[in-house]
């Protein structure tokens, strides 16, 4: 079996004491000079030294590890922003980070929370992509958590702010002239917030925009389901029932392309005949043409949030119970035209 690298041998490559290795592999320090923290982060990678994690935690109290415990979100490619968010935030503070994927299974989940308290994390994120409340077990011992994309009794959350989302979304569409608006992708049953959080805002703030712009939509279909297929049913079942119909709002992207195509077989450009406007800025939309005007959802930024603030309890700092919200930015492309 090879020999453990220790600090030791780093300190003896870099020619330089213990104390100076620890405070050079110290993100956080800045008592050394640079040039000698750029020597021993040199020597200890061609040593391939790994700092002794235990040992860290019973000198400092901190393992410098964090626990993310993934609901889908490591397997769906387009909320993979959301990890990038994270591990950005925790290389940044020095923080390693050890993930687990649960796939909406409670007993995976319940079994990621043991496993994690057992290797001494610091704290705890968990991420969501089907935005719901979920219910933590109670935990061995004290550990800060924070929600990602959720919410969860007694715990801080990060969240898009939707509510902006769906005011920004109508009054792009309004302010471009359109009063003949059509909505695909409203959910026919509300069942409260196991099934999601953020939806039913996200429709609460267009149902109060478009009733601030003294509008109604001139036809709607409803679904859970936001998929391609069903985007394109929806636009020919809009066609079919209602006339002069100038643009249609789609709950994400998915159900966009579906509308595209859809007014593609009725020989209808966009956004010359109809314009179309959705939430999420997944790839596509930048791949279709005319390219999707869209709100995109700030995945890696509620990461990267949820990091400092996971620290900031870590570090016994205190933060509001209120979750935070982070804009969803509008992406203007080219398929929304003005009237």
């Amino acid at each position: 079996m090879a020999k453990r690298v220790t600090m030791a041998d780093v300190a003896k490559k870099a020619g330089v004491s213990t104390a100076t290795v620890s405070l050079a592999l110290s993100s956080t320090s800045s008592r050394i000079p640079e040039v000698t923290a750029e020597k021993v982060r040199a020597a200890a990678k061609e040593l391939g030294y790994l700092p002794d994690v235990t040992a860290r935690t019973l000198r400092t109290g901190n393992s410098q590890l964090i626990g993310f415990i993934s609901d889908e979100v490591t397997v769906t490619r387009f909320a993979s922003a959301m990890v990038r968010g994270i591990l950005d935030g925790a290389e940044r503070a020095g923080y390693d980070v050890i993930m687990t994927e649960t796939g909406h299974d409670t007993a995976r989940f319940e079994k990621a929370i043991r496993v994690l308290e057992a290797r001494g994390v610091d704290g705890i994120i968990i991420g969501m992509m089907a935005s719901r409340s979920v219910r933590i077990p109670k935990l061995r011992r004290q550990l800060p958590v924070v929600i990602v994309n959720g919410i969860a009794e007694g715990r801080h959350s990060v969240l898009p702010d939707e509510y902006r989302a769906g005011t920004v979304a109508v009054n792009e569409l309004v302010s471009n002239g359109h009063r003949r608006i059509a909505l695909i992708g409203r959910h026919p049953l509300q069942r409260g917030d196991s099934f999601t959080v953020n939806i039913p805002v996200r429709l609460a703030a267009i149902d109060d925009a478009m009733s601030e712009a003294g509008l109604e939509f001139v036809y709607e279909v409803q679904s859970e389901v936001w998929e391609p297929e069903v985007g394109y049913d929806a636009t020919l079942e809009i066609l079919d029932n209602s006339e002069g119909v100038t643009a249609i709002l789609a709950a994400n992207d998915r159900l966009a392309t579906g509308v595209y195509q859809a007014l593609k077989d009725r020989n209808l450009k966009i956004p010359a005949d109809v314009s179309v406007m959705s939430f999420d800025d997944e790839d596509l939309a930048r791949i279709v043409r005319p390219p999707l005007t869209t709100m995109r959802l700030p995945y890696r930024e509620m990461g990267e949030t949820a990091v400092s603030e996971l620290l900031d309890l870590v570090k016994g700092k205190s933060i509001e119970e209120s979750p935070t919200l982070l804009t969803l930015p509008l992406i203007r492309r080219t398929s929304v035209a003005k009237l």
